[in-house]
């Protein structure tokens, strides 16, 4: 109602209403000393897109990291760049299909100097494979990929040092057995199944592929993160030949891995390797799901400092990455996170690294409040064309999100 105040203008009256605590909490933030969640301004919008994985590259030329997105159970995805980090859905780029599609990689196959892109799917075991026109399009070639699985890991990299880009394939399901796939030196572009030839044949239910050097030797190297314990370690000979080395594994309780990162964490310029695991894939408490450390010696051995390094959690971690957030010169971690049970939303996890490979959690002190969701893929890149690298979190059936680095 209108009231008169002492000089004689009218004002409103305005009811105050006043919260007790147990109805009312303050707004989450959305900026962190380190990290702004620009989500709303710089993402298409979708709550309900299952967005398991997320690789940032320049694919049209114009100089900005575009995000190609697998999603499960819907066509993927390409968002193009406007050089701000403002994306926006470049639509039916990919294949009209909604396949059960876990990861993707991109890189140069049939080196002719523009990026490529590989998809493989689970359940429905249909994988894809697309050569890029360097301008944003991309040409179907999937009946190039010599074989169909229920595929969960994915890595790609020069396994027998012809200088172009092979291809492992990790696989759960009825067969289990990871791809090898050579790229044809007399018509790159296209794939020599050379799974008998160069991996052993082991039935893992693998979730996670890394190629990596990992003793020092020049050669990438094959460790794989398994939901059915052990994980495994392979050395290549530099032809395409991996040779079981797990005793050089040191893991001291069973892991339901589902991502593996490696990075020199301890400073000494040795790789050292990182599993990222669950309690259980959405069901009951099953197994600790804190990160293991496993850190080398120098000669490709690998000792679980854990206990000592790694803030013990009870959240599933089903992806991470490795990022200097705080911009120290030491390799800091982001973390996805899931309550489960019961596969509940959690805010996204970072472990700062004191430079000797130990980590604390600072989570409140480096994720805006904000960054709640299901998260999954995490990929990390500069997308404003500020030198600060940034974050784009994939998430499962809640909003992808956006995190630009400060």
């Amino acid at each position: 109602m209108m009231q008169l105040s002492p000089n004689g203008k009218s004002y409103l009256m305005i009811p105050v209403m006043i919260f007790s605590s147990a109805h009312y909490s303050a707004p989450q933030s959305i900026e962190t000393q380190y990290f702004k969640d620009v989500t709303g301004s710089h993402l298409p919008i979708d709550a309900n897109a299952h967005i398991l994985d997320v690789a940032l590259a320049d694919v049209n030329g114009d100089g900005h990291l575009d995000a190609i997105l697998a999603v499960e159970k819907a066509p993927n995805r390409l968002y193009l760049n406007d050089g701000t980090g403002k994306f926006n859905w470049k639509k039916d780029v990919f294949l009209a299909a909604s396949y059960d599609t876990e990861h993707v990689c991109i890189g140069d196959f049939d080196n002719d100097g523009y990026l490529d892109a590989i998809f493989v799917a689970e359940d429905d075991r249909n994988h894809e494979f697309y050569l890029g026109n360097g301008d944003g399009t991309f040409r179907n070639v999937s009946d190039r990929l010599p074989a169909k699985s229920e595929a969960n890991g994915l890595d790609i990299g020069d396994v027998n040092g012809d200088g172009l880009l092979d291809i492992i394939v990790g696989n759960t399901g009825l067969t289990p057995q990871s791809f090898l796939w050579l790229n044809n030196p007399q018509k790159p572009g296209h794939f020599i199944d050379y799974t008998k030839e160069g991996l052993p044949a082991l039935r893992l239910e693998t979730q996670s592929v890394k190629l990596v050097d990992l003793n020092n030797d020049g050669i990438v190297d094959l460790i794989t993160g398994n939901e059915v314990p052990p994980n495994r370690l392979f050395f290549n000979d530099g032809k395409g030949h991996f040779t079981e080395q797990s005793e050089r594994l040191e893991l001291k309780v069973p892991l339901h891995t589902r991502e593996v990162l490696t990075f020199d964490a301890n400073g000494d310029q040795h790789p050292d390797i990182l599993f990222l695991n669950l309690t259980s894939n959405g069901g009951a408490f099953e197994k600790d799901p804190t990160a293991r450390l496993l850190i080398n010696d120098g000669k490709g051995n690998f000792k679980d400092e854990t206990a000592k390094r790694i803030p013990k959690q009870e959240y599933s971690t089903y992806a991470g990455a490795v990022v200097d957030f705080n911009h120290d010169g030491h390799p800091d971690l982001i973390l996805s996170a899931i309550k489960t049970p019961p596969f509940e939303a959690m805010q996204v996890q970072a472990l700062q690294n004191d430079g000797k490979g130990n980590f604390k959690l600072v989570t409140k002190q480096v994720i805006p409040g904000v960054t709640v969701g299901r998260s999954w893929g995490i990929a990390v890149g500069d997308v404003n064309g500020d030198g600060i690298a940034d974050l784009f979190i994939g998430q499962w059936g809640t909003q992808a999100r956006l995190l630009l680095g400060k």
